[in-house]
C-alpha cells in the first residue's frame, strides 16, 4: 500500500514521498509555501485520487530535495 493511482495509470508512491519529506525536514505547510499552494492541496496530492502534482511542481520538488531522475520516476511515475 502507499501507492496512489494517478491519471494516465501511473502510481505515486506516497510512502516514499512522505519519507523524503521527513528526511528533508519538510511538512505539508513548508512544502506548500515553497510550491505556492495550500497545505490542504499538498495533502490531497499525496493522499487522494483525482489530485496530483503538476509537472512544474514535480520539477520544483526535484530541485528542493536534490533528486535524481530515477528518484523522481520511482516516486511520481511508478508504473
Amino acid at each position: 500500500m502507499g501507492e496512489i493511482l494517478m491519471k494516465g495509470g501511473e502510481y505515486m508512491d506516497s510512502k516514499k514521498f512522505r519519507s523524503l519529506m521527513v528526511l528533508n525536514g519538510d511538512t505539508n505547510d513548508s512544502l506548500a509555501d515553497y510550491l505556492g499552494i495550500t497545505a490542504a492541496s499538498v495533502s490531497k496530492k499525496i493522499n487522494e485520487n483525482g489530485s496530483e502534482f503538476k509537472q512544474h511542481e514535480i520539477a520544483r520538488i526535484k530541485l528542493r530535495y536534490k533528486m535524481t531522475a530515477e528518484q523522481v520516476d520511482s516516486i511520481f511515475f511508478n508504473w
